[in-house]
């Protein structure tokens, strides 16, 4: 009898943990935010500005480079404030023809061709010394870390780095703009979910400034919160964020920044990128057990609320499974269980089957697109457990 009761309490606390990490804690961030908004220190002189070395890691990214280059020099920032390092992690298509091939005479470009794989860590890890060592800038020295995938609006650079007048501010994280999204596949329930991710931050960065982690695909930091990442460790953005928290940091969302990335449109392609992403959460959630357990304080209760919860999906989603499998016996439980069958099983079949037939179900798409992103954070448990010796990443299919 004592057994039975302690599954429904599993069961019910399983449930909780899921809807209040994608909905009661998103709701009472919002209540919270009413009437408020983003206020911070600014500099408001040109002459005020900090240096800025922008960094960026490639490779194989012909398809998108050149448009990548022109969004960089084209950035609305004093031309004596602001150079780009950019690292080639061993391409082997054109990517350092086209680096190497771009003219313009408005910022200082520094190219290295690595001749191995670095990974993505490792290469801004490189280059994030070399930016600090041509000049000491001390303080007043931004970096913002970019991806190629990533076009960034002719204000962006302005933009984040305004508010690094507070000496404590260490990250600022841009708007992510997704653009080429469809009905008739995972593309709109990807922006949907990332559309709303980026709203959470922003609620994070206006009650606390502690913005649990920046996108990374641009975002800035001060240059001397700035930590090598470890050769091992996969989503490195993550990792400088939470070392910038050890130290006192502060971390904020600047709307104003928009950015212009094409969003995923491939299963197979988002799985492999949410799996890698996963495994890398739980090297940043054993690495820093201290910022999130207790769940009380700061950076602890929204790190714990927004991300570790989500993180444990998949373990949630098993345990009201088989709780509610053993507790069939009563009418209540198998009812549930019958539904929660049907939704981890049928809904993705049925959603396959009618989009074989051109038939789009927005509903069936989120439903699907939520269980393949926690199925997906499940591979990621088994990569982290089977031991990650590279952070050496492919870049995905460009659309």
């Amino acid at each position: 009898m004592m057994g039975l009761f302690l599954l429904q309490i599993i069961f019910w606390l399983s449930g909780f943990a899921l809807v209040y990490t994608y909905l009661f804690y998103p709701l009472l961030l919002r209540w919270l935010t009413r009437n408020k908004a983003l206020e911070t220190e600014q500099f408001r002189e040109e002459t005020e500005l900090p240096q800025v070395s922008i960094l960026m890691a490639v490779h194989n990214e012909e398809a998108v480079i050149q448009e990548k280059l022109d969004s960089l020099f084209q950035q609305n920032y004093p031309a004596d404030k602001l150079r780009i390092f950019i690292g080639s992690d061993n391409s082997s298509d054109q990517t350092n023809a086209i680096i190497s091939g771009f003219e313009q005479d408005r910022f200082p470009l520094h190219f290295i061709p690595f001749h191995s794989r670095q990974g993505k860590p490792g290469v801004i890890n490189q280059l994030a010394q070399l930016a600090s060592e041509q000049q000491a800038f001390g303080p007043d020295h931004v970096f913002i870390i970019t991806d190629a995938s990533v076009m960034l609006s002719a204000q962006v650079v302005r933009e984040l780095v305004k508010h690094f007048k507070h000496p404590q501010l260490a990250i600022v994280d841009a708007q992510m703009v997704h653009t080429g999204m469809t009905e008739l596949d995972i593309s709109a329930a990807e922006n949907n979910y990332i559309s709303w991710e980026g709203q959470l931050k922003y609620y994070e960065s206006i009650l606390w400034k502690k913005m649990i982690g920046p996108f990374g695909g641009c975002y800035a930091l001060r240059s001397d919160f700035f930590v090598p990442v470890p050769d091992n460790f996969l989503v490195d953005d993550f990792y400088i964020t939470l070392e910038a928290f050890e130290r006192g940091g502060l971390a904020i969302k600047e709307p104003k920044a928009i950015c212009y990335e094409p969003v995923g449109h491939e299963l197979q392609e988002e799985f492999r990128r949410k799996a890698r992403i996963s495994a890398g959460n739980l090297q940043n959630m054993f690495r820093f057990p201290h910022l999130w357990f207790p769940p009380v304080g700061l950076p602890n209760f929204p790190f714990f609320s927004h991300k570790i919860l989500r993180w444990l999906g998949p373990i949630w989603l098993i345990l009201l499974l088989l709780c509610s499998g053993i507790l069939s016996g009563n009418l209540f439980y198998a009812t549930l269980f019958a539904i929660l069958c049907a939704t981890y099983v049928g809904i993705p079949l049925l959603d396959e089957l009618l989009q074989s037939w051109k038939i789009n179900a927005s509903l069936l798409r989120k439903v699907r697109y939520f269980l393949m992103m926690n199925l997906a954070l499940l591979a990621g448990y088994i990569r982290y457990v089977k031991g990650i010796k590279s952070n050496v990443w492919q870049p995905p299919k460009r659309q």
